[in-house]
């Protein structure tokens, strides 16, 4: 037979459900929000910049783009192949907060040659290390 008043775990269990459900509503309503002004910073073809997410410098001066609080389209001329390109606001976003890139580097690189140096760079690492691993192996044959 079934009592009529809840024990202490099923009351528990209910407030457990109704905090992760008003979690929910508050992750998809920030989600909303940065969407938002994510939208807006694009039509004005600017995004704000988010200090706390910044990579620490151990300088004193301060980049213009955390001044100006924003991050801006900022031309470029490709070091490798000389196309003029744009070092969109989106990039520089990604860069500097997610990457954790230092603050005072600026994009030198289209993405094409950007490519390309990486592999370059891989096979040259893997050539050291197959080096590497041919020198060890006579000495541990002796």
């Amino acid at each position: 037979m079934k009592r009529s008043k809840q024990t202490r775990g099923e009351i528990e269990a209910k407030q457990r459900k109704a905090a992760a459900w008003h979690h929910t509503l508050a992750q998809r309503a920030a989600e909303r929000r940065r969407l938002r002004d994510y939208k807006i910073a694009l039509a004005r073809d600017e995004v704000p910049v988010v200090t706390s997410q910044l990579a620490p410098s151990n300088s004193y001066s301060i980049p213009d783009f955390v001044e100006r609080g924003t991050y801006r389209p900022e031309p470029f001329v490709c070091k490798d192949c000389g196309v003029a390109e744009v070092w969109t606001p989106l990039q520089q976003k990604w860069w500097y907060e997610t990457a954790k890139g230092d603050v005072f580097t600026k994009a030198v690189r289209c993405r094409a040659c950007r490519t390309k140096e990486r592999v370059r760079k891989s096979a040259a690492r893997r050539v050291h290390l197959e080096g590497l691993a041919r020198k060890k192996k006579p000495s541990a044959a002796s």
